[in-house]
């Protein structure tokens, strides 16, 4: 495999800085299993960080490629996936309508008007809200005929980012992680990371299943039960490899979830996650979100307190960003 992964031919921007890797050793301590070390994405140092970042490399390069003038996508009113898309858009001199979905009705100022949402705004996106109940596909490509109605040269940009191009950011973050775990010293037995659209864990795990073959990436469902999301993973997995010199199929094995942490829905905090996001802050200094990486690290944190990671050794945790939304939901950080 050539030292790009074969990703030279593909178009791409740059959004991103590499991300530190560091241990977290009050963490480790505490929960006295095994040694966690996190990879920070939400440190990306575009729009506030993500890992959307890495994704938009490779779709606002193909977007420019197809001559397209507007992005348009969809997400959460509290996505950090249309935040970052609306930013990128508008360093590329570029226009960015989007869709985004109210998806437990909620009628909270701060979820409808901060965080995110405020950011949206700042960026210049053009916002259509739909209710819990639409069809956000299909409001996507309503809104991308618009475009094109209207005179515009639109390209869709999928929820999360998470097509076969996006997901090809994290084959690229995969290289960035072997490297710096070499540097470190340190061989991870496992990935854990939030999975949602599954282009993140997609990526990684294509571009890990080469050169670190002896990590097994685990996604914590945010949104769907193990079955639907790991059959999610595998297929856009499968979409990745396809575009890779030696693509091959994953093994139905690497395409690992888990689906106890999400409830009780998608967007909405829980008890678990909630704690977690305190337990990181008050002992590490780093801040988790409600939505993503908060619920995923309540699923590290219990499986490591059961004992049911077996003989791991070395984990590590993805940061993914989206801090920005925990002031969109301040009246739920503050109960805890």
């Amino acid at each position: 495999m050539d030292a790009d992964l074969g990703l030279g031919r593909f178009p791409r921007v740059r959004l991103t800085d590499a991300t530190p890797l560091h241990p977290l050793r009050r963490l480790s301590a505490a929960l006295g299993g095994p040694e966690i070390w996190m990879k920070r994405d939400d440190l990306t140092g575009f729009a506030m960080g993500g890992n959307k970042a890495r994704k938009l490399e490779f779709l606002v390069a193909d977007a420019q490629a197809r001559g397209a003038d507007t992005l348009v996508t969809a997400g959460a009113i509290q996505s950090n996936h249309v935040r970052q898309t609306a930013a990128a858009a508008a360093i590329h001199g570029m226009a960015c309508r989007a869709v985004v979905q109210n998806v437990f009705s909620s009628t909270d100022r701060d979820y409808l008007t901060n965080g995110n949402a405020l950011l949206f705004d700042l960026f210049g996106a053009s916002i259509v809200t739909v209710p819990a109940d639409a069809d956000l596909d299909a409001a996507l490509a309503r809104e991308v005929e618009a475009v094109r109605a209207a005179g515009g040269r639109p390209y869709a940009v999928p929820v999360g980012g998470s097509s076969p191009i996006g997901a090809l950011g994290y084959v690229v973050a995969a290289r960035e992680i072997a490297a710096q775990a070499r540097e470190a010293g340190v061989a991870f037995d496992l990935v854990v990371l939030a999975s949602g659209s599954a282009g993140t864990q997609a990526g990684l795990i294509c571009g890990l299943r080469r050169l670190m073959p002896q990590t097994r990436v685990v996604g914590v469902s945010v949104s769907r039960g193990r079955e639907a999301q790991e059959a999610k993973v595998r297929a856009l997995a499968n979409a990745v490899e396809a575009l890779l010199p030696d693509g091959r199929p994953p093994g139905d094995g690497e395409a690992c979830v888990w689906d106890e942490y999400f409830a009780p829905s998608y967007g909405v905090p829980n008890p678990a996650g909630l704690a977690a996001i305190r337990e990181v802050a008050r002992g590490e200094g780093v801040v988790l979100d409600p939505v993503y990486t908060g619920k995923a690290m309540a699923g590290l944190i219990d499986r490591i307190r059961a004992g049911r990671l077996g003989d791991v050794r070395s984990v590590l945790f993805l940061h993914t960003g989206g801090a920005v939304a925990d002031f969109a939901y301040a009246r739920s950080m503050r109960a805890q």
